[in-house]
């Protein structure tokens, strides 16, 4: 069945929410498109999440350009030999460095383990298990006391093990943003700092999976113009309003609400796959 208008919005939007907010945007990419009737389109797909990609550029442009200026600025400090002091001064290179080092880790699990992952998306039961996962990984880190972490206070190691969480949110129903937020805040992050450095983390890990979508193209494109940009705009506004959201509530409210919607969706899929 071909998907309509009215579904590539439903999808863009489906994409733009569930990409940010703590809810798995994976799980739901594969049960949405079962209860509209649509069959997974993977050009469709590819620019969905080219759309999430746009969202967060345009959120944190300030902080992208930044960084890249910073970045290019600290190679200058290798032959000084104050490339780690300059870390140290400069919030943004240090932050750039960190996001580098963060998303190594997924990186490599994806390339590694890419057809163990693939794999677990054709099982609903699989999804199922993992967003009561996420659940309680949300509840977790909220009964634990609050950190106040800036950029200057995260080291590296931290970088790495937030990294190892976004990699393993590879698997559908481990949500990227929760596992990354939650690994956050267990190490004393700030809680906006948190999501910052989530959502921030979440650009490179974006473009590889746009990247790698791409490469594999061979069928999909035989959808009209109109379908393509309804999806891409709705997933870019609706992806913007998630972060816009989320980096509002954070600040004052605990993510527990987000766990009590993984562990009701999850319960309600594993029930209907169990009776099947």
């Amino acid at each position: 069945m071909d998907i309509t208008i009215i579904q590539a919005i439903i999808l863009g939007m489906v994409q733009g929410l569930t990409e940010f907010l703590p809810i798995s945007s994976s799980a739901h990419l594969v049960l949405i498109p079962e209860l509209l009737g649509v069959k997974s389109n993977l050009a469709f797909d590819t620019l969905l999440h080219l759309g999430t990609l746009i969202a967060v550029l345009y959120y944190f442009w300030n902080d992208v350009v930044n960084m890249i200026q910073a970045f290019i600025s600290s190679l200058f400090d290798l032959p000084s030999g104050k490339f780690r002091e300059k870390l140290r001064e400069d919030p943004y290179k240090r932050l750039s460095w960190l996001i580098i080092v963060g998303t190594i880790p997924a990186g490599l699990m994806g390339v590694l383990f890419k057809d163990f992952f693939e794999g677990l998306f054709s099982s609903v039961t699989s999804v199922a298990v993992f967003m009561l996962i996420t659940g309680f990984i949300l509840w977790g880190v909220e009964r634990m006391p609050r950190g106040n972490r800036d950029v200057k206070d995260i080291s590296f190691k931290n970088s790495l093990l937030v990294g190892i969480a976004q990699g393993c949110a590879i698997a559908p129903g481990i949500s990227r943003s929760g596992a990354t937020i939650a690994t956050s805040l267990f190490l004393g992050f700030d809680r906006e700092m948190a999501a910052r450095f989530s959502f921030l983390l979440s650009i490179p890990a974006i473009l590889g999976a746009a990247l790698i979508q791409v490469k594999d193209l061979t069928t999909g494109f035989d959808l009209s113009t109109g379908v393509f940009l309804a999806g891409l705009l709705s997933s870019v506004i609706f992806g913007y309003l998630a972060i816009r959201f989320l980096m509002g509530y954070i600040k004052k409210h605990k993510l527990t609400i987000f766990a009590y919607y993984c562990w009701i969706v999850g319960i309600i899929v594993l029930s209907s796959a169990l009776i099947k």
